[in-house]
């Protein structure tokens, strides 16, 4: 079922517009806009692409979404192809982060443009925060210490690629992939080249086309302690002999192409 007419009439109703207002910057007639609200016939694919960009709001959360449910004050606006992120208050309309469950983890990318599926997920407050919108995904595997398998990395929103910075590490959520957390080595035209903080996995490349959000790390949470073994000097050898292994045989490679 569609929510398109019912979602453009709140949509209206919230900006405090007239149907002749909205069917002038269509370029349509009042009458065949005041048809669209009520339901009574559909518009063509030019005129709702007009529509999308009119009130800011994706054809997707048009035709799929009740927006009504959805205070404009719990949206957060975006650029490109996100125009919408819903969030969630708590009773102090205070901004709360939203947490991704380890088990559903993979559900996410099916709900994070559904404000119900947002809606559904648990939330906790980090008062030391600053300004920004906060989610917290689950972190899996060990390709980043010293986060450990269980525990949850908190992202801040990142709206525009640009302000990405190398060195950083952020979540990616990517076609491919899914959630992903991963530091930033390269920035490239198209693609971003990433890498684990655990030496032993190769860097790879996503394209910017299959990333869908970036979160940039901004706390942990820890859901196991750490024991002693965690932090023995004989770990951490092991770990730079590695890395000093590695730099070494890059360094042979590079030579041997100039023979």
């Amino acid at each position: 079922m569609s929510f398109l007419s019912d979602n453009i009439r709140y949509l209206r109703t919230q900006l405090n517009c007239s149907q002749q207002k909205v069917a002038d910057e269509l370029m349509i007639t009042r009458g065949r806009y005041a048809k669209y609200e009520d339901g009574a016939s559909e518009p063509p694919l030019e005129i709702l692409i007009k529509i999308s960009k009119y009130f800011h709001v994706s054809i997707d959360l048009l035709l799929t979404v009740d927006l009504r449910k959805i205070s404009f004050n719990e949206m957060l606006t975006l650029a490109d192809n996100r125009i919408l992120l819903p969030i969630q208050v708590d009773n102090l309309k205070e901004n709360t982060i939203e947490i991704i469950p380890h088990k559903a983890s993979m559900g996410y990318l099916n709900g994070y443009s559904d404000p119900e599926y947002i809606e559904s997920l648990d939330t906790v407050s980090l008062p030391f925060l600053s300004a920004g919108k906060y989610r917290a995904f689950p972190a899996n595997g060990d390709s980043m210490p010293p986060h450990k398998d269980g525990s949850y990395i908190i992202g801040k929103y990142i709206d525009n690629p640009s302000a990405l910075k190398k060195g950083k590490s952020y979540i990616f959520i990517t076609r491919q992939d899914g959630i992903t957390y991963k530091r930033l080595n390269q920035i490239e035209a198209d693609k971003l080249i990433l890498s684990a903080d655990n030496i032993l996995y190769e860097p790879y490349t996503i394209l910017l086309s299959d990333i869908f959000e970036i979160w940039e790390f901004a706390c942990s949470i820890a859901t196991k302690e750490y024991t002693k073994d965690d932090f023995q000097l004989d770990n951490q050898l092991i770990i730079n002999m590695f890395k000093e292994l590695k730099e070494r045989i890059q360094e042979l490679t590079d030579s041997a192409r100039y023979i």
